[in-house]
């Protein structure tokens, strides 16, 4: 692909370049002859001194200094510039202190006391505020912390804000964890993406934002354009274990994703940013943030962000038009007492099928085809292709509010009251080519039924309560998270040529249900940190759910219901949830951990989507227990963490209906075979010097089902055939990915390149049928960011090259046709719809960053 900008954008980049080389050299220097100190201490809430506690002071003009305390819980910086800095302060166990506009002046030594209160749930999981030594570790744009008591993976907001694109969503930026397979075929930020780590699909991980969980209400599923959009994700914490007691979610077993709003600073500033690029992408963008305000005193703080993009994507036909906008409030209240409130709201309107391109249709149209322009066909009928016939509009919205309160005496209480609402509202027409190949291909016929209108809505509200107490031994917490949610789903027949009429009478509706479900997990756990160098945390929690369901009548899903209007189902499910974690810090820089938990997930709205809606005996949540070890190490110029896994899974339930006999007409369900996951992942960091770094991860492993001797036919369960060991879908035999960086001074340039290796999907009901080869993506970045202190500080350009080799690899297949045993490959067929990956593309990123100074 060769990129051509119009005269205006070279224009435009000739004009930036001399403000940055004009405000460049305004940069002010400081040297040794007006440079003070900061000294202090480090005390916990009863005054003992915090051996270990990682301390970084930051300044407006953008000086960065770490250390930690020594064995009196002491630290110094000297030869600091004469100015104002913040001190951020953090240790295991406890929330990170932050201190506001220090003053040193030349010459002069500042000394700061500083107590550390009992951190709450959320504030476990950081990173900005560890203050690493390691150079490697403070340049690595993923790194692991030495408190880790898990495998965890932390993405830097240096790797968000500088190595993805400006038009990127959150499942683009974990890909940079371990393990991981993501892709977006229809280019970054384009449509929905979908994450598998370990042999995980999407629903079997928790995400969270700023410590709330957030997913779809019939199965804990996520959705990467909404909720959360890239601006307002500052950092990620990648807990690849079930995490500790305190740890919510509705299906933490396969892991937590914790994403963090972004940190605000106290000085107050502005930026405004044009990106454009491939596909007729745009995003225009706006940011300001408050600085700290409210008299002499200040204790407010605001942040605001709103952005708009478009882009016709790299398919045929599939653009999509992206409104959204973040907003971040605090307020300390008193020395005891914070308050925070943060929000987003999306608006996503997108021309998507609910199906991928077939073979056919991509050798008659090439590989980005996806949908037509043309609403007739030649012969005047209407084409099942066009792009109009396929809708998505969808308005979302989240919102957090945080109170957190020192209560004296080693007690903290954390509270986070949210709420957030979900609307995707869609059409499509549901025929597709029945004949791709033949020329011209033959349609399924447009008419009063061929099309879907479809609507999934819910509405969440909840509360996490958690209490603390310290004592000379460690920590105790307990709480619990409630939460409550209300969703409506259907799918009617209609008209596409009519703009979705729906057809009328029962036997058009495919289903349509109303269900409310309630959760309350309530949890306590011990942190020990009383014997030297170990910090061991035990805890149980008790997720328990409730689901009450209502199912109309229909002509597909549940049936007429003999005659009833509707049916309601309340069902309860519980499962008790252990964990255990511990690290040994065998050096200041190099400790080792294990962990083990179990976790679960509830059997899915879709349990009583059965004919009559007639189910004898739910099935029971789902279980996982895994088991981990790992060790975390950092010198100057190398870092690195790598971990060992294995995970047993009891894997969800089919369901088996009887024809005859007293169950005649009841859904049973029965076990599958469970699924064993090992491996082995790593990651590190070396600087070279000069600003140059090597970054490499890895993983290496297997996530298959056990074997089956097969079982006899009962009254209540079909035959099941014998099956040998077999790959679970799309998970990855090993994944490795390389990136060069360069960080120094205004330049941060990266090029990254991950390689995904072989996977299975599978055919029907048979796993490991059908090949998938590897494939890889190589990016590349360049940016050069204003960082002098000056007004124009953060000013930036920024260069995007994603799929550098230009590369189509075919990265899922889903087969036409159904094999006949376990032991048959699967036949490749022109119907046989396939993703592959987007082709080369280019961002360019223009952004003014304005900063106030106080004359």
């Amino acid at each position: 692909m060769k990129l051509q900008l119009s005269r205006k954008w070279r224009v435009a980049t000739a004009v930036f370049v001399c403000l940055v080389s004009l405000v460049a050299g305004t940069t002010r220097s400081h040297g040794q002859a007006n440079a003070g100190a900061i000294h202090g201490v480090v005390v916990d809430p009863r005054g003992q001194v915090v051996v270990g506690a990682s301390i970084a002071v930051t300044s407006t003009t953008d000086v960065q200094r770490t250390t930690i305390t020594n064995a009196e819980g002491r630290f110094e910086f000297t030869a600091l510039p004469a100015g104002t800095y913040s001190i951020s302060t953090s240790a295991t166990g406890f929330a990170t202190e932050v201190h506001h506009a220090v003053a040193v002046t030349a010459g002069a030594a500042t000394s700061v006391s500083i107590t550390l209160s009992l951190a709450s749930v959320s504030e476990e999981v950081t990173v900005e505020a560890e203050a690493d030594t390691s150079i490697a570790s403070q340049l690595s744009p993923v790194k692991s912390v030495l408190d880790a008591g898990s495998a965890r993976t932390e993405i830097t907001s240096q790797y968000v804000t500088e190595y993805t694109s400006p038009v990127t969503d959150f499942s683009d930026i974990i890909q940079a964890a371990p393990g991981t397979v993501s892709w977006a075929n229809n280019g970054i930020g384009n449509g929905q993406s979908k994450i598998y780590f370990r042999g995980f699909v999407d629903d079997d991980y928790t995400m969270t934002w700023d410590g709330v969980p957030f997913e779809d209400a019939n199965d804990p599923s996520h959705h990467s354009w909404a909720y959360v959009p890239a601006p307002a994700i500052g950092y990620v914490d990648f807990d690849r274990s079930p995490g500790a007691a305190s740890d919510m979610g509705p299906a933490n077993f396969g892991g937590s994703i914790h994403m963090f709003s972004p940190r605000l600073g106290d000085g107050m500033t502005m930026q405004a940013s044009s990106s454009v690029g491939s596909w007729n992408t745009q995003q225009y963008l706006g940011e300001f943030n408050s600085g700290l305000f409210g008299g002499k005193n200040p204790h407010y703080n605001m942040w605001f962000e709103g952005h708009h993009q478009t882009s016709d994507g790299y398919l045929t036909n599939s653009p999509q038009v992206r409104t959204a906008a973040s907003l971040k409030f605090t307020n300390k209240i008193s020395d005891q007492t914070n308050f925070a409130l943060v929000g987003t709201v999306v608006i996503v309107d997108a021309n998507t099928p609910n199906n991928d391109a077939t073979r056919g249709q991509i050798q008659n149209h090439g590989d980005n085809y996806l949908l037509d322009s043309n609403q007739f066909n030649a012969d005047g009928s209407y084409n099942a292709q066009y792009y109009r016939y396929y809708t998505y509009h969808v308005p979302t919205n989240f919102e957090i509010a945080t109170l957190t309160s020192d209560l004296g005496k080693g007690w903290k209480a954390d509270s986070k009251t949210y709420t957030y609402s979900y609307s995707n509202h869609q059409h499509y027409q549901n025929a597709q080519d029945s004949d791709p190949l033949a020329s011209p291909p033959i349609q399924e016929a447009v008419n009063a039924t061929s099309g879907i209108d479809k609507m999934n809505q819910y509405n969440r509200i909840g509360e996490i309560g958690t209490l603390s107490y310290a004592s000379r031994y460690g920590v105790f917490r307990t709480g619990g998270w409630w939460e409550y949610t209300m969703t409506n789903r259907y799918q009617i027949k209609s008209d596409p040529s009519q703009g979705f009429v729906h057809a009328p009478g029962i036997k058009n509706i495919k289903f349509h249900e109303n269900f409310n479900t309630t959760t309350v997990q309530p949890f306590a756990e011990f942190q020990l940190v009383a014997i030297p160098r170990w910090t061991i945390t035990a805890g149980i929690k008790d997720a328990y759910y409730n689901m009450w369901l209502k199912q109309f009548a229909d002509g597909k899903t549940v049936g007429n219901l003999n005659g009833n209007a509707y049916v309601i189902h309340d069902q309860g499910y519980n499962s008790w949830l252990p964990s255990v974690e511990a690290n040994f810090r065998i050096k200041n820089s190099w400790s080792v951990y294990g962990d083990y938990g179990r976790g679960s997930i509830i059997p899915f709205s879709a349990v009583f989507d059965v004919t009559g809606a007639q189910v004898a005996v739910t099935p029971p949540p789902t279980v996982a227990a895994t088991y981990q070890g790992g060790t975390v190490f950092k010198i100057n110029r190398f870092s690195m963490d790598a971990d060992v896994f294995h995970i047993h899974f009891v894997n969800q339930y089919s369901s088996f209906t009887p024809s005859s006999g007293p169950d005649s007409g009841f859904a049973f369900y029965y076990a599958t075979p469970p699924s064993n996951t090992n491996g082995f992942e790593g990651e590190g960091n070396v600087y070279f010097g000069g600003g140059i770094s090597l970054f490499a991860n890895g993983t290496i492993g297997s996530a298959k089902y056990e074997a089956s001797n097969g079982t006899p036919a009962t009254t209540t369960a079909p035959a099941v055939a014998a099956s040998p060991e077999a790959w679970v879908a799309l998970a990855p035999h090993d994944t490795e990915s390389v990136g060069l960086t360069y960080q120094r001074k205004a330049f941060d340039v990266g090029f990254f390149d991950k390689r995904v290796g072989d996977r299975w999907n599978d055919d029907g009901a048979y796993h490991q049928a059908v090949p998938l080869s590897p494939f890889s993506m190589s990016n590349f970045f360049f940016n050069y960011t204003i960082r002098n202190g000056s007004r124009w500080d953060q000013s930036k350009i920024k260069f995007s090259l994603n799929n550098v080799l230009d590369s189509h690899d075919i990265v899922t297949i889903g087969p036409a046709n159904a094999v006949s045993n376990s032991l048959v490959l699967y036949t490749p067929s022109a119907a046989d719809t396939i993703q592959q990956l987007p082709g080369r593309s280019v961002m360019v990123t223009f952004q003014l960053g304005f900063s106030p100074r106080e004359r």
